[in-house]
């Protein structure tokens, strides 16, 4: 089994730091993420996954097999995505070709940090472009595009484990789009990824196909589908 097939448990093996768990399963800390992932669907790390779950508190799980529910939790919501993998390197030719997409030449890309953390959470809650927390931004390199004054777009890393990382975080504030920030963006995030050797992968869902063509344009392909699930504590486990 590649480890695409479970993102999620390949990164927090290889992240311990920003992981609560053990050898059987894991979920991000509380302020990163929601993810988590069982190593397995062995009854152990079944029970170890749910076990992570607290009374007031839910999780997600996304991967390619299918989710397997652990006894004492339910799935709220499910939902199916597609895993996308670069198959291309982002060339200049095609760097310039998104940059000719924005409105305004003058628009710089900017790395985006803890001081930006406010203004990146108010932009993920508006837009949803997947789970985002108040810390999230930390999980990797963050960029963005600023008009007058204003987050307009951003883009970034967040799952990531030796020799790949994800493209996650790619929203636009609804007041500016239309200006190819999101394309621009996304290839300066996966072009930075390919200039240190690594693969760049990224998950959309299904149905949102715009997204896929826009990452299409930048020479992803669909791997594989990917399940999701919000799991919960049963209201009467067992």
């Amino acid at each position: 089994m590649s480890p695409l097939d479970r993102p999620v448990w390949a990164t927090l093996v290889h992240a311990p730091h920003q992981a609560e768990g053990g050898a059987l399963a894991r979920r991000f800390r509380r302020e990163l993420n929601v993810f988590a992932s069982a190593r397995d669907d062995e009854p152990a790390s079944l029970a170890a996954l749910a076990d992570l779950v607290g009374a007031d508190d839910s999780v997600v799980v996304l991967q390619v097999p299918a989710i397997e529910v652990p006894p004492g939790l339910v799935a709220v919501r499910t939902a199916m995505g597609v895993q996308m993998v670069a198959t291309r390197p982002i060339s200049s030719e095609q760097t310039g070709e998104a940059l000719a997409g924005a409105a305004d030449m003058a628009e710089a890309i900017v790395e985006l940090g803890d001081a930006d953390a406010p203004q990146m959470l108010a932009l993920a809650r508006l837009t949803e472009p997947g789970p985002f927390l108040e810390r999230t931004h930390t999980m990797g390199r963050f960029v963005g595009v600023r008009c007058a004054g204003r987050l307009a777009a951003m883009a970034g890393e967040r799952m990531r484990w030796p020799g790949f990382t994800e493209v996650s975080g790619v929203c636009t504030h609804p007041d500016f789009r239309g200006r190819g920030l999101a394309l621009r963006l996304s290839a300066a995030v996966t072009r930075a990824i390919q200039q240190r050797g690594e693969q760049p992968f990224l998950h959309a869902w299904a149905n949102n196909h715009a997204a896929i063509a826009l990452y299409e344009r930048l020479g992803f392909a669909v791997r594989a589908s990917v399940r999701v699930a919000v799991l919960k504590q049963a209201e009467n486990p067992g």
